[in-house]
């Protein structure tokens, strides 16, 4: 670190925090962060000539003939070719051009700014390796030549940002659920409790309703012209001409699109046990897709995100042996000292994308 030990308040610090949906990033002290953007990327690779299938500006890649297409303008132009992947596997880097890709873009388009000028906090999974925090911390000094670098785990920011040094952690976000003991600002490894019920679970709960009522999901970007149908009637819409040849990974990126406004727009946790009765009796939110189908749905707003909670609801998942909401935290808590547990309990931190849903934090701790 060069120029002596950074503190005080105004150092100028920029914070990353780099999840498996999104990515945040800004300065720290303020309170939204400057970029928001999908983790995923698109790539391409070049022609011999050079060219690329179609003529763009994205970020030219660290390999030669490789090109980049970061943050959510650039990355929903259906374009020939072009492949999307996630830089993380189980929250941890995996593909290290495209991490180093993502940083490059929040540096030129968001911060506009030196990397070299600016200190700064990254956020990591609590379970990160050792292998991977030195080759990351060997990026920043190497590549950016920060000043300064620091890596704290998501965990131990989450219990900070509310106040607290002991609690558990309790983060569902789109690849999955966990539960983190923290104890003194410390993460306990031994208590850290993962659940693949998150997200893109309930994304994938989501396709088969639509299954069930034979409804395609129809992305944006092939719909020429639409035409107002009755509810529950069938969409009546028209392709556009002359589309690029796209590839399955973009095509199901923008389906996925789709599904997720559904998500965030229908999606309830109930706030008591789930029961078919009193979930038939929930009032009804209208919803349309982008080709024009638009129908009522009732139980099944409290149904799909009810899977999270109890596995046994949600459907082809009958004897698994996948936790639930509750059981991560009772599992995690169960595993840490006697002596901490009721600490643990009198402080449960939520977090995650999964927390909007309505009625969410007010179930989880029930």
């Amino acid at each position: 670190m060069s120029g002596g030990v950074y503190g005080g308040d105004e150092v100028g610090a920029l914070v990353f925090d780099i999840g498996s949906y999104s990515v945040r990033a800004g300065y720290a002290g303020e309170d939204c962060p400057k970029a928001d953007f999908p983790t995923v990327i698109g790539i391409t690779l070049d022609r011999e000539d050079g060219s690329t299938p179609m003529e763009t500006d994205g970020d030219k890649g660290k390999q030669s003939g490789t090109t980049y297409f970061i943050d959510t303008n650039q990355l929903r132009v259906p374009r020939e070719n072009m492949e999307v992947m996630s830089p993380l596997k189980n929250g941890m880097i995996e593909d290290w051009d495209s991490f180093q890709a993502i940083l490059d873009h929040t540096y030129k388009m968001h911060f506009k700014s030196e990397p070299s000028m600016h200190p700064v906090l990254m956020s990591e999974a609590s379970w990160n390796t050792r292998a991977k925090r030195e080759k990351l911390t060997e990026l920043m000094f190497e590549h950016y030549n920060i000043p300064a670098f620091f890596l704290c785990k998501s965990a131990v920011l989450s219990a900070f940002a509310n106040g607290r040094s002991t609690g558990l952690v309790l983060d569902s976000g789109a690849t999955h659920t966990t539960a983190i003991p923290v104890h003194d600002g410390y993460v306990l490894q031994q208590g850290i409790v993962k659940s693949p019920l998150a997200g893109d679970f309930m994304s994938m709960q989501c396709r088969e309703l639509f299954q069930e009522l034979n409804v395609e999901i129809i992305p944006p970007y092939m719909i020429s012209t639409k035409e107002a149908v009755r509810e529950g009637a069938p969409a009546n819409w028209k392709k556009k001409e002359k589309l690029p040849q796209v590839t399955r990974s973009w095509h199901n990126y923008m389906c996925n699109c789709v599904i997720q406004d559904f998500q965030a727009s229908v999606l309830q946790v109930s706030d008591s046990p789930y029961d078919e009765q009193v979930a038939a009796q929930m009032p009804t939110v209208h919803y349309e897709l982008p080709n024009g189908y638009n129908c009522d749905f009732g139980a099944e707003r409290l149904k799909i995100p009810e899977g999270l909670f109890d596995p046994s609801n949600a459907k082809g998942l009958s004897g698994n042996t996948m936790l639930g909401v509750g059981h991560v935290v009772t599992t995690s808590v169960g595993m840490c000292d006697i002596d901490i547990r009721p600490g643990l309990y009198g402080s449960v931190v939520v977090t995650g994308g999964n927390t909007l849903i309505q009625v969410f934090v007010h179930a989880s701790h029930s």
